[in-house]
């Protein structure tokens, strides 16, 4: 704590003093909103409406706007939000990130801002995923259908409209078959499916970060303006905030098309790669996630590729230089820094990427840039044809257009520098409903990951046989299943959760606090679904229990990356002031120590001669793990400034480019499908991407001549832009001009056409004859009037 916020408190004290007040006036609103009709309720809405139409604030209304969404949760959920809950919806209104521990209700939360916003325009709630979107919509839409609100859900392949005369007949069984089983599966006895459009003019709006991103892009290539989805961007609530904002903020959306094959490319040079050894034909820079061609890595490929020179091409090469060293560098990247089970899993014959941080698989998610096709290449798999990019946009880019945006998660302090910088969003960390009783004991320190993984499964074969349940989170699909090894020897029954059977992760996770139980998870671990002590549903008896021995025991089996994913996982035990205990298990062969930690640290274990299934506890080792932590987030965030600082130059042009490209949608009436205009600045568009991605590539080369890289992007950038704007013009007014040509040509044609069809409506020719230009006509021939009709049905009738 700094010496002025000793003096002061901190700015999350500061905020709760100064909002106290307000939270005391909702609470002074309660008795009279209780008294209210369900109708005088829902007419509450309507009053709040008028109130904003004659110079009301949103914040004049909050303190009995918030009291009405309490007591419609109250009525609907039999849920009512506590005190600290009206903190974080304040910070939420006030464009805030609200950290909140687990199991403090950040869900019911976002109610209150997201209604009391609502009330001046529609507005978007983000999640991490789809199951979540579908449940928070048919789970909060009751308070919001109480209010008098429409709440609609987009998920990956349809969506649906909160609507209680739907099917509520189905009602009382299926939350009774949901709550009994534990399983939290979605019930749609409320949701009616509707058509994409209509769930963006529902007041709020449900959905995954991806959908809402896609949906932007899919709106930018739309030639009807009846089809756009998102006419606008006001605000936006964004569950797992760090996540979406931070975790993939450096992964951009994109809209492809397959272009050009080249199986046989990606083929040949996974061949050679899987030929070159590590240190001897290349280097590996694990922390830079980098690989680098030795000058016997050279010569080697270049023999094996038959050329003399990999750099200039040469004898027997038909691919230019640079093409044959990228497609080399990737293949080597593919077989030394990607591995299956950890960064991706072969699913039905596809290679599907592992997130990193929620250990979550990203179906139809691509490695760009060749990298893909280069790990299928590798699996053996089917290889993909390479796309061609019509439209992308990074979740950085997107999320700042919104005019307000907001959040929550469990964690965010430790990234607020970023949060702010980046975004412009202050971090607020709300207090507990309950004291905390969590006890968070200092890591232990082994000498090798083998003698880790033994003295883990002997501390769960103990915990289990005194009925404490245990969460074990690892970091990868493989370090899942290699420790799940290791229980089996002790004995040690256990559940396993990762990416591969991610369909049960719900039901796993509420049944994590059973007496006894031992769940194995990747980060995955608890996303939206809490775990309570004696499972779910508990007798008291078990839940008593399961607190006399502990709570849950929360065991890492190493430290992630960034401080946040560790926080995540304590965080799944001590719910709502429940006892529990969590430990982090490390070794000096973990990958955040032998990368990064320091060399004198990582001799130290060695010179004690400790057995390798014995901990030390070290303050020097535990100083080298945080400082480590924080060498990985400091070059992350850097990575993702550096992402960003390029991604605003095309984002600059992108805004440009689709505010022109709408103004054409919205404002040419003239159809000609109009469409004349959209499909030139599509064309050059799709064409300026492509210039800009190899301008991207190329501009690192000219640091080597002293020029900063960054301002030679924006310099050629603003110069290809330019050269585009004035090929679309001239293009548009060429075409436009041939097709007012076409347009004299149509409209006689259409004289014609309309002649043609008086002539049918009039009798047929009498006396019926032959002649002229029916002469050789058969009967089932098309009319030569140009009716469209056969012969024998015009003029040839009688005949």
């Amino acid at each position: 704590m700094s010496f002025l916020e000793k003096i002061f408190g901190s700015a999350s004290e500061r905020f709760v003093k100064e909002v106290e007040p307000i939270v005391a006036k909702i609470n002074a609103f309660e008795p009279q909103i209780e008294k209210l009709s369900d109708e005088e309720l829902k007419a509450k809405t309507k009053e709040f409406k008028e109130l904003l139409e004659n110079g009301k604030t949103l914040e004049d209304l909050l303190p009995e706007a918030f009291a009405c969404v309490r007591e419609a949760a109250r009525r609907t959920l039999g849920q009512r939000h506590f005190d600290v809950q009206m903190l974080g919806g304040i910070a939420m209104h006030r464009g805030g990130i609200a950290e909140m521990r687990t199991g403090e209700g950040k869900t019911l939360v976002a109610t209150l801002p997201a209604y009391l916003n609502a009330l001046i325009d529609s507005m978007h709630v983000v999640t991490v995923n789809d199951y979540l979107s579908m449940r928070d919509a048919a789970w909060m839409g009751q308070i919001y259908n109480a209010l008098g609100l429409t709440v609609a859900v987009i998920s990956h392949d349809s969506s649906f409209l909160y609507d209680e005369s739907w099917s509520s007949s189905v009602k009382a069984s299926a939350d009774e078959e949901r709550d009994e089983k534990g399983s939290f599966k979605v019930v749609h006895e409320f949701l009616r499916p509707i058509e994409r459009v209509e769930a963006y003019e529902a007041d709020i709006t449900y959905g995954t970060n991806s959908e809402f991103g896609f949906d932007y892009l899919r709106d930018n290539l739309e030639y009807t303006y009846e089809k756009v989805r998102q006419k606008k961007h006001p605000y936006a609530i964004v569950d797992e905030i760090d996540s979406i904002l931070i975790d993939e903020a450096r992964t951009p959306l994109i809209i492809s098309a397959p272009s050009a094959d080249s199986d046989e490319m990606y083929k040949k040079f996974a061949g050679l790669a899987a030929k070159l050894k590590q240190d001897e034909h290349y280097t590996l820079d694990e922390k830079m996630h980098a690989v680098l061609l030795t000058d016997d890595g050279i010569s080697k490929a270049e023999e094996l590729l038959g050329i003399q020179n990999i750099y200039a091409g040469g004898a027997g090469s038909t691919e230019g230089g640079i093409k044959t060293v990228h497609h080399l560098e990737t293949a080597i990247k593919a077989k030394a820094l990607y591995h299956k089970d950890k960064e991706y899993v072969v699913k039905d014959g596809e290679v599907v990427i592992v997130d990193p941080y929620t250990g979550r698989l990203q179906p139809g998610r691509r490695w760009s840039e060749g990298l893909h096709q280069a790990i299928e290449a590798k699996e053996g798999v089917n290889i993909q044809k390479e796309s061609r990019t019509f439209a992308s946009i990074t979740y950085q880019n997107y999320f700042r257009m919104y005019k307000k945006l907001s959040g929550m998660t469990g964690t965010a302090m430790t990234s607020q520098e970023e949060f702010y910088k980046v975004y412009g969003l202050n971090t607020v960390s709300i207090p507990t409903n309950n004291p905390i009783k969590r006890i968070d004991r200092d890591d232990l320190i082994f000498q090798t990951e083998k003698g880790k993984l033994m003295a883990i499964a002997k501390k769960v074969k103990e915990l289990q046989s005194n009925g404490q349940p245990v969460l074990i989170g690892t970091i990868s699909i493989e370090k899942n299943e290699l420790l799940g090894e290791y229980l089996k020897r002790e004995g040690v029954k256990f559940e396993m959760l990762n990416a591969k059977n991610h369909e049960r992760e719900g039901e796993i996770i509420a049944q994590a606090g059973r007496k006894g139980a031992v769940t194995v998870a990747t980060n995955m671990a608890g996303r939206g679904v809490d775990i309570k002590l004696g499972g779910s549903p508990a007798s008291d008896e078990e839940a008593d229990f399961v607190r006399e021995v502990g709570g849950l025991f929360v065991l890492g089996t190493e430290r992630h990356d960034a401080r946040r994913i560790d926080n995540q996982l304590r965080g799944r035990s001590g719910r709502q002031g429940d006892p529990g205990e969590t430990q982090f298990f490390v070794s000096m062969e973990d990958h955040i120590m032998r990368v990064f930690a320091a060399d004198t640290v990582k001799n130290m274990m060695g010179r004690l001669g400790i057995p390798e299934d014995e901990a030390i506890q070290n303050k020097l080792i535990t100083r080298s793990l945080e400082s480590a932590q924080g060498k990985i987030e400091g070059l992350n965030f850097d990575a993702r400034k550096h992402v960003l600082e390029y991604d605003d130059v095309l984002n600059f042009q992108r805004k440009t480019f689709y505010e022109r490209r709408r103004g054409v949608l919205e404002n040419e009436k003239d159809g000609q499908v109009r469409q004349v205009k959209l499909q030139v600045y599509d064309m050059f568009w799709v064409e300026h991407l492509e210039t800009m991605d190899h301008l991207r590539s190329s501009v690192n080369l000219r640091a080597y001549g002293q020029r900063d890289p960054l301002v030679e992007y924006k310099r050629e950038g603003l110069r290809l832009f330019k050269e585009m704007e004035e090929s679309i013009k001239n293009t548009v007014e060429e075409n436009l001009k041939k097709l007012e040509e076409n347009k004299i040509t149509m409209s006689a044609m259409g004289d014609v056409q309309r002649q043609a069809e008086k002539i049918t409506e009039a009798p047929p020719l009498t006396p019926p004859q032959r002649g002229g230009e029916y002469k050789n006509v058969g009967r089932n021939d098309p009319c030569p009037c140009g009716s469209g009709k056969k012969f024998k049905k015009c003029h040839g009738a009688g005949i």
